[in-house]
């Protein structure tokens, strides 16, 4: 079976000003460059519509209703401030979220085997009642409500390895047995959340903090308590929350991680729950500012879904 790549133009409609590092063309580039390597492996897809109902169960009712007042005619609107939206922003952000449910929609019914969201906004700062870190809605998050609630699973895993700590997805499952949390990121740094202490309720989040200058042969080391976190959570399925800011010439933070990194932190998370998993996973973008390095990591990450059997 193929690998679903699932992604809109409505992206290019959430504008967050000059000079703002989540740029329309972060997608633009990635996008290009898969369309530009014609895989046909790959099975190309738009995010289809969805019930709002979806929201509420990872938000709070009147966040949506916040969220939904807060797209503005014309100009800009600052949810926080460096979450900023546009009128275009509303498309983008309900694309983001259909993204995922989309892409779980299509492993469930053996579309394809996996799938990756290429999305903007990203989602993993955004909290049950706050936006924060260029996010708006937890996308992630609400592809896991959306496994448990129509799908019925008892164990999703989140593996998020932005380089930045995703303090809302944390904040959403922090006391949900259901749901394994796990991030790799710098520490300390923005958003000062994710330490080793913070372990969720039912010991469901691991959190492995990182100083600034830490190398890819380090960082796939401190790897190894992830997979074994996984081989003993044993998650029926898995969402990455795939930030590639940790490679080495993102301009937004200090790890040294290289492309090839992504393609050997994927493989190895896919070989190691294939068991339990059965090859159960989506991935959607976080993070990533530089845009080759974005383009690269990326195009390796989807290579490790793609060879993935």
């Amino acid at each position: 079976m193929k690998t679903g790549l699932i992604t809109s133009d409505t992206y290019k409609n959430h504008n967050t000003g000059d000079g703002h590092p989540e740029k329309i063309d972060r997608v633009t580039a990635v996008i290009d460059n898969f369309k530009k390597l014609d895989n046909k492996n790959l099975v190309w897809q738009k995010p289809s519509k969805y019930d709002e109902t979806l929201l509420v169960t990872t938000h709070s009712t009147d966040y949506v209703k916040m969220v939904n007042n807060s797209f503005p005619k014309n100009g800009f609107n600052f949810l926080d401030g460096d979450t900023i939206v546009s009128p275009g922003s509303k498309d983008a952000t309900k694309d983001a979220v259909g993204s995922i449910i989309t892409a779980i929609d299509g492993v469930e019914k053996k579309k394809f085997k996996n799938a990756f969201c290429c999305v903007r906004p990203p989602g993993h700062h955004a909290e049950k009642e706050k936006a924060m870190g260029f996010c708006i809605y937890n996308n992630v998050a609400v592809g896991a409500n959306y496994l448990i609630n129509k799908y019925k699973y008892k164990k999703i895993a989140i593996i998020d390895f932005d380089v930045h700590h995703g303090n809302g997805t944390q904040d959403i499952f922090y006391d949900n047995k259901n749901v394994l949390y796990v991030s790799t990121h710098q520490y300390p740094f923005y958003p000062g959340s994710g330490s080793e202490k913070e372990a969720g309720k039912y010991n469901n989040v691991l959190n492995i903090p990182l100083k600034a200058g830490t190398t890819g042969y380090e960082f796939l080391n401190a790897y190894e308590s992830v997979l074994n976190k996984i081989q003993e959570f044993r998650p029926e399925f898995l969402l990455f929350s795939a930030g590639f800011d940790a490679h080495n010439d993102d301009p937004l933070a200090q790890l040294k991680l290289n492309s090839e990194d992504f393609y050997l932190i994927t493989k190895r998370t896919l070989k190691i729950s294939k068991s339990f998993c059965n090859g159960n996973v989506v991935s959607i973008l976080e993070g990533g500012y530089d845009l080759q390095a974005l383009q690269k990591s990326t195009q390796r990450h989807v290579d490790a879904l793609i060879e993935f059997n």
